[in-house]
C-alpha cells in the first residue's frame, strides 16, 4: 500500500513497503514516479520505495529554469528531509539517471547504491526524438479540446505509436466539469520543450568521482549506451557494473520489467 508523505510542498511523491534499506526511483522526461509503480510494488517487501515526480512533471512545483544541478540538489534535499538518518539507494532512468548520477556526485553522503538505467554521462543525442513529441503536445488546443481522445487524434499524427502517446498523454488533465472544465498539460511544457537542448546535455565542470557501487542497466536495443562512453562512465563511477538487458529498449523496465526488478533487488539487498 502506498503511503503518501506528510508534506509534499518539496517534491510529490509516494512510499511502498515499510521496512528494509531506502530506495528512490526517478523517472525520465515527461514520466511521474507512477511509472514505476509496479516496480515499487514488487519491491515493496524487502525495501521502502520512494517514488517522486521530479520538478516540472507530475505533481511537483515547476521551476523558472531548467539544470541538473538544481534538479540533483532538490532530490537530494528531499532525501535528506524524508531520511535524515538514512543512505538511499537512487535509481534513474534516462533524464532522471542523470539526476540520480548528479546526486552521487554531488551528495554522496546520501547515497548507498546507485543504479543508472539507460543513460549515460555524456551528452545524449538520441534525447531528439522527443522534439516531436512537444511538438505534437503543443499542437494540441486545450481550450477547444474536447475530450482526451480528441487530443489522442491531435497527437498521433506526429507519433503513431500507441503505447508512446498513451506515455504521453498521462499528462493532460482536466480541471473542472461542464462549461467551466479545462484542460492543461500537467507537466511543465513550456520550460521543458524549450530545454531539450540542457536536457539533452552534461555537466562540463569538474564532478569527482562516486566511489560507491554502482549498477548501470542498459536495453540492448537502445542507442542510449553506446560503448564507446564506457570510460566516462568509469571515470565517474569506478565500481561500475554494466548489464545490458535482452529484447529491452530504453524504457527497460517496461520491455523487460520481470527481469529489471529481479536486478534491481539482487542489487538493493545486497550485503
Amino acid at each position: 500500500m502506498g503511503t503518501e508523505p506528510l508534506d509534499t510542498a518539496t517534491l510529490a511523491s509516494t512510499t511502498y513497503g515499510e521496512q528494509g534499506p531506502r530506495v528512490v526511483l526517478l523517472h525520465g522526461l515527461f514520466g511521474q514516479g507512477r511509472n514505476f509503480t509496479g516496480v515499487a510494488k514488487a519491491l515493496a517487501d524487502a525495501a521502502r520505495v520512494t517514488l517522486v515526480d521530479l520538478p516540472d512533471h507530475g505533481r511537483s512545483p515547476w521551476s523558472d529554469d531548467f539544470s541538473y544541478a538544481g534538479l540533483a540538489d532538490r532530490v537530494a534535499d528531499f532525501l535528506a528531509a524524508t531520511a535524515p538518518r538514512e543512505r538511499w539507494t537512487v535509481v534513474g532512468h534516462s533524464m532522471g539517471g542523470k539526476v540520480a548520477m548528479l546526486v552521487a556526485l554531488r551528495r554522496p553522503e546520501l547515497v548507498e547504491r546507485l543504479c543508472v538505467v539507460d543513460v549515460a554521462p555524456v551528452p545524449t543525442s538520441a534525447v531528439s526524438g522527443f522534439g516531436t513529441y512537444v511538438t505534437a503536445m503543443r499542437e494540441v488546443d486545450l481550450d477547444a479540446l474536447t475530450d482526451r481522445t480528441a487530443a489522442d487524434r491531435v497527437v498521433a499524427t506526429r507519433v503513431p505509436d500507441p503505447t508512446i502517446r498513451g506515455f504521453l498523454l498521462q499528462n493532460l488533465r482536466r480541471d473542472g466539469s461542464g462549461e467551466q472544465a479545462r484542460w492543461r498539460w500537467q507537466m511543465n511544457l513550456a520550460l521543458l520543450g524549450d530545454s531539450l537542448p540542457e536536457i539533452a546535455s552534461w555537466p562540463q565542470e569538474p564532478l569527482g568521482t562516486y566511489d560507491g557501487p554502482v549498477l548501470w542497466l542498459a536495453g540492448v536495443d537502445s542507442d542510449y549506451v553506446q560503448p564507446a562512453y564506457a570510460p566516462a562512465m568509469r571515470a565517474l563511477f569506478p565500481r561500475v557494473r554494466l548489464v545490458r538487458v535482452k529484447h529491452a529498449g530504453h524504457w527497460v523496465h517496461a520491455d523487460q520489467p520481470a527481469v529489471f526488478v529481479s536486478a534491481l533487488r539482487r542489487f538493493v539487498t545486497a550485503s
